[in-house]
């Protein structure tokens, strides 16, 4: 019954699970291209002389970082994008469970959809990772962070890793594990209404994750200049994971906060406000990739803008080019996963689309409630990850400058905000052009 159940929800939900394939594919292709780098930077069997100028040059630790970055972005974003694939169809696994299935059946029905999507899409991260961590090693070679003369060196080690990172956090077995232990009326009656509230463990943890980072925050503001520095990134990673954590929390009171100003914009403006009010575990999937792109982003290069402000110099030519490739790339992958998590949330609602079609809205209404949706979640993810980058920096810059705020250019605050709306708004319009191009009537029957 399981693989039935399988092959049924692949078939009647592809978009999710192409959208879990593809972040898995950006997840596995990141992690695979650290864990090369880390490796082929390995002093072990070089030179003296070549040891010593990586090791100077602090190579090794950074790839270290770069790699736990990668690690900790890529469970983020594959369990989110997952979660969001068996959201969608509580409905079908409620009426399975309505007819006798148990909820082992279910889990595993979960676990081979996972697989599915995951583990050729992990293999083929692994080889398009080796011929990024090529490129990435030959950059750091021509900005003269490694000797000319230590080759490059392929290790398998990473395609454990990747399968580990995807293949593993994507079988969602924590999303599906709650919903197969509900009774089949609650999990009926909560497949069609949604479930309102965060779990148990999951509002405590996240309001945790957050009091951990504002303390830690503060006790390194205390410290010098390099381990401030050091911790700041754990800083980071804890306000992201509270983010994560209390999403659905988030995404709703935003729209509550401008009913003033959505009342002039029409009835488009306030159904997209009630769509996100209703549904925020929706669409805060979305906000958490796109927190982890402003937040990351903003703190990674406002460290280099303010240096530069302040003292004329950002680093050495070398360091500066190896933060700001892996600031892009993580950046780059998590912008991805939050387009492909709005792609899925919209394709799955051509059904709602189509209603709306049926009773009257035009298409200019319906594209303009989209547009709507996408502006608030763009909105919430630039405060939170503005919010974010601001008090992971202030430790560092008040040690190491005297004043907590940062020099951040009007250009890039700009390119930020213009950055983050036409990704959403892209996201978000595609989709419902394509469901629109269909007749409205035949999309309700299907």
């Amino acid at each position: 019954m399981s693989n039935g159940l399988a092959r049924a929800a692949l078939r009647a939900h592809r978009p999710a699970f192409v959208g879990t394939a593809v972040a898995a594919l950006f997840a596995a292709t990141v992690v695979s291209a650290s864990m090369t780098v880390l490796l082929a930077t390995s002093t072990d069997g070089l030179p003296a002389g070549a040891r010593h100028r990586i090791t100077e040059n602090g190579v090794g630790d950074i790839a270290a970082v770069l790699l736990i970055g990668s690690i900790y972005m890529s469970i983020f974003v594959v369990v989110s994008t997952m979660g969001t694939a068996v959201t969608q169809q509580h409905r079908e696994l409620a009426l399975v469970r309505a007819i006798g299935a148990r909820p082992r059946q279910v889990r595993r029905a979960v676990a081979r959809q996972a697989l599915a999507a995951s583990v050729p899409a992990a293999l083929a991260g692994f080889a398009a990772g080796g011929l990024l961590a090529r490129a990435w090693f030959s950059g750091m070679v021509t900005h003269g962070l490694i000797p000319p003369g230590v080759p490059f060196r392929f290790s398998w080690a990473a395609l454990p890793v990747c399968l580990g990172v995807t293949v593993v956090t994507s079988t969602a077995l924590l999303s599906s594990l709650r919903f197969s232990l509900l009774r089949p009326a609650r999990a009926l009656s909560e497949a069609a209404a949604g479930r309102r509230r965060l779990g148990l463990l999951r509002a405590p943890l996240g309001l945790v994750a957050v009091a951990g980072a504002c303390s830690l925050s503060a006790l390194l503001s205390r410290q010098d200049a390099e381990e401030a520095g050091q911790g700041a990134f754990l800083v980071l990673i804890l306000f992201c994971v509270g983010v994560g954590l209390l999403g659905p929390r988030l995404v709703g009171p935003t729209a509550r906060l401008v009913p003033a100003l959505v009342g002039r914009f029409g009835a488009s403006a306030r159904l997209a406000m009630l769509n996100v009010r209703s549904q925020p575990r929706r669409f805060s999937a979305a906000l958490v990739p796109l927190v982890l792109v402003v937040g990351f982003g903003l703190t990674k290069v406002a460290l280099h803008t303010t240096a530069q402000h302040r003292t004329g110099s950002a680093g050495s030519t070398g360091e500066v080019w190896l933060d700001y490739m892996g600031t892009a790339l993580y950046a780059g992958f998590a912008a991805i996963a939050a387009a492909n998590t709005l792609a899925m949330i919209s394709f799955e609602r051509r059904r709602d689309v189509a209603l709306l079609r049926v009773v009257g809205a035009q298409r200019g209404q319906v594209r303009s409630m989209a547009a709507w949706e996408a502006v608030v979640v763009a909105g919430t993810a630039l405060l939170i990850g503005t919010l974010i980058a601001l008090a992971t920096l202030a430790p560092i810059l008040d040690t190491a400058f005297g004043s907590p705020l940062p020099y951040v250019p009007w250009t890039l605050a700009a390119g930020t905000v213009a950055g983050t709306l036409l990704l959403t708004l892209l996201a978000t319009g595609v989709p419902v052009r394509s469901v629109m191009r269909h007749r409205a009537i035949t999309v309700v029957r299907t």
